[in-house]
């Protein structure tokens, strides 16, 4: 075949997958505005009229607040309790998933000489332990042990353990295996080779994930308060169903909530620094 003909070839393939592309655009489009027209005509309140309300919610718990004045801050106060027996959830939760996480992300990489049964079958368990969503899990053990603190702990270590054990897994497939290999030349067993020769490395990656994973895990464990597990979520669930008049305690509420995610990210940066010997400082 000639050059000019190749690329006589090659321009008609470009053209028709051009047409092909914007076919696909096409339809893609009028789908999306038939499935919004549907979707608005059973609405009984329209989505462009909603629309034009949108920040009237959060005006209204922004007024609130202001018009209370000093009293915002006795809010806080008040619900610092709340806020406490959240961070302990998630603390606790967090802890017992990331400790198990470890153990599992170290039975899942290959690179540390462990069987390749033994590798697929850890996978696949913690395949499972992230598809579960933790509000999933917590209404069943609501119903199972009843509504307390208890069954969003254990949700959410449930899916903390397969959520963070896949990324330590990640992390650790990528160190540096020359440590490893020394210690093993000199007669180190498995759990030597790990302490000595894999932890070093990983540490600091894995305290990153760690407290990543605690921030995330204090807003799962306030969305858990809405369906009976307590903390600040129980007490959103209360100031945002009645409405009007209690935008204040909302508000502080969400200050809670900012402030505790703040305070751990500042707390993350400052380990992280000591760990990896970079220079300390709030971002």
């Amino acid at each position: 075949m000639s050059q000019t003909a190749l690329q006589t070839q090659i321009f008609a393939q470009e053209r028709r997958r051009r047409i092909y592309t914007g076919l696909t655009a096409l339809l893609l489009i009028a789908t999306l505005v038939a499935g919004y027209g549907e979707a608005n005509a059973m609405n009984s309140g329209g989505f462009l009229t909603g629309l034009g309300q949108f920040f009237d919610y959060p005006s209204e718990i922004v007024r609130e607040a202001w018009e209370a004045g000093p009293a915002f801050f006795g809010l806080l106060v008040r619900f610092l309790p709340a806020l406490i027996e959240t961070l302990n959830i998630a603390l606790t939760a967090t802890l017992l998933g990331g400790a198990l996480a470890m153990v599992l992300a170290f039975v899942s990489t290959r690179n540390l000489g462990v069987p390749g049964w033994i590798v697929t079958v850890v996978r696949r368990m913690m395949d499972v332990m992230r598809a579960f969503p933790e509000l999933i899990v917590a209404l069943f053990l609501i119903f199972v042990l009843g509504t307390s603190p208890v069954p969003a702990m254990i949700a959410v270590a449930f899916h903390t353990s397969g959520a963070l054990g896949k990324l330590f897994s990640e992390v650790t497939e990528n160190i540096d295996q020359r440590p490893v290999e020394g210690l093993r030349a000199v007669g180190a067993g498995w759990t030597s080779r790990i302490r000595y020769g894999v932890l070093p490395q990983v540490a600091p990656n894995f305290l990153s994930y760690f407290l990543l994973r605690l921030e995330i895990n204090v807003r799962a464990s306030a969305i858990l308060g809405f369906v009976g597990a307590g903390g600040i979520g129980a007490e959103l669930r209360r100031t945002i169903g009645w409405g009007q008049g209690a935008g204040d305690e909302t508000a502080a509420l969400f200050v809670l909530l900012f402030l505790s995610i703040m305070a751990i990210d500042q707390v993350s940066s400052v380990l992280r620094a000591r760990l990896t010997g970079g220079p300390e400082g709030a971002r």
